[in-house]
């Protein structure tokens, strides 16, 4: 394993545990803050919202920044973020706060996965990516809980400084292990937005955002929906959560080595299939922890399984516009995230809370036919202009 990826992993390691331990701590928040418990989640929208806003503007903004700078100053952001939102006394510099740490990720996440991407041939780019994901899915079995556990222990507070620890360690792998990355030619913010109108990446890109909304519509509400299986209990809870997070590891770091050896369309549609099937048999799976178990495993096999692939096909797209291209790929997953709470929200003013994974696999069934029509036109546009031409002499 390249130990340069390795330290782009940790990045991400620290980018995925500051997304996921929040939804931990905020009954902490609010009873310290003396704010309700809905405005203490606005801490997980606008660090999302500014993740995925952010991205397209600060890529055009920094393209002529050599790469390592651009990683280490979005470190440095996202480190400053969490260290204000620790210190800060009231909910309105928090909230400005995650705004600040959303721009840092926004910084150095795409820029990540696409140096990674570059440091290695083409037929390694599957399992570079695997790996560089894999830091993100792992923040969901080890960082958040680890946060969790702090913050249970001492208070929300210490929890920020955990994360910010933990950015800064990162900070310090990338100055020290990554070498030099050319720098792409330098790209304005309109043809940043340009490849929205290639209908192959508008629709991966669909792709990714009703799935990945699909998914974290249940994992929002995942102790309401999941009550029965746990019996309320937080410390089961905090369990199943954490075998979800080491599934969702296994799931990256495998796809990886089979999108290099069967290609993204196979593994796209096997993911977003068997992760559909396993939602709609949520209200029933959930009942039980004998059940829970399995349907967690494949959630979180397929479900972040997908990440890898995903990038896989953009990249394939156009390969020259790669860090493009991932960095609206994660826009899209973190503008899912953001509105998985109102999604949510109001489907279980509609619905029983148990029935919520039936929302969910709506959206990811939309998507697995949206991933089918992306391919079509992919190898539409692959194949020559005579081969899709209609003969003119046929007489038919």
């Amino acid at each position: 394993m390249d130990k340069r990826l390795l330290v782009l992993a940790s990045g991400m390691f620290a980018i995925g545990t500051d997304s996921f331990v929040v939804a931990g701590v905020l009954p902490q928040v609010s009873a310290s803050l003396g704010v309700s418990v809905a405005l203490a989640g606005q801490m997980v929208t606008l660090y999302a919202l500014s993740y995925a806003l952010l991205s397209p503007v600060i890529a055009a903004a920094a393209a002529r920044w050599p790469r390592k700078r651009l990683l280490l100053t979005g470190l440095a952001v996202f480190v400053l973020g969490n260290v204000v939102t620790a210190l800060a006394p009231g909910i309105e510099l928090v909230l400005a706060s995650r705004v600040l740490a959303g721009l840092g990720a926004a910084m150095f996440s795409p820029t990540a996965t696409a140096s990674g991407a570059s440091l290695v041939p083409p037929e390694q780019r599957g399992r570079a990516l695997a790996i560089i994901v894999a830091g993100l899915s792992s923040a969901t079995a080890l960082g958040a809980p680890l946060g969790t556990f702090i913050g249970g222990w001492l208070d929300w507070r210490a929890t920020m400084w955990f994360v910010a620890a933990v950015g800064t360690l990162a900070a310090a792998g990338v100055a020290w292990r990554l070498p030099h990355i050319p720098t792409p030619p330098p790209v304005s913010l309109a043809r940043r937005l340009a490849p929205l109108g290639d209908a192959r990446v508008l629709l991966t890109l669909l792709t990714t955002w009703l799935v990945y909304s699909g998914l974290f519509l249940v994992y929002t509400f995942i102790g309401s929906s999941f009550d029965r299986a746990t019996g309320g209990s937080a410390r089961m809870l905090a369990a199943l959560l954490l075998l979800w997070g080491v599934a969702a590891t296994v799931g990256n770091l495998a796809a990886g080595r089979l999108t290099d050896r069967y290609g993204s369309r196979r593994i796209i549609n096997a993911a977003i299939a068997l992760v559909a099937l396993d939602f709609v048999l949520l209200p029933w799976t959930s009942a039980s922890l004998a059940t829970a178990v399995p349907a967690l495993i494949v959630w979180g096999l397929c479900g972040w399984g997908l990440l890898v692939p995903q990038q896989h096909r953009l990249i394939s797209i156009t390969p020259a516009a790669a860090p493009l291209l991932l960095g609206l790929n994660s826009a899209a997953i973190y503008t899912g995230v953001s509105m998985s709470g109102l999604i949510g929200g109001a489907a279980i003013t509609w619905f029983d809370r148990h029935a919520l994974g039936l929302v969910g696999a709506a959206f990811i069934t939309v998507g697995l036919f949206v991933a089918e029509w992306a391919q079509q036109r992919i190898a539409t546009d692959r194949q020559p202009a005579s081969a899709v031409a209609a003969p003119s002499n046929t007489g038919r």
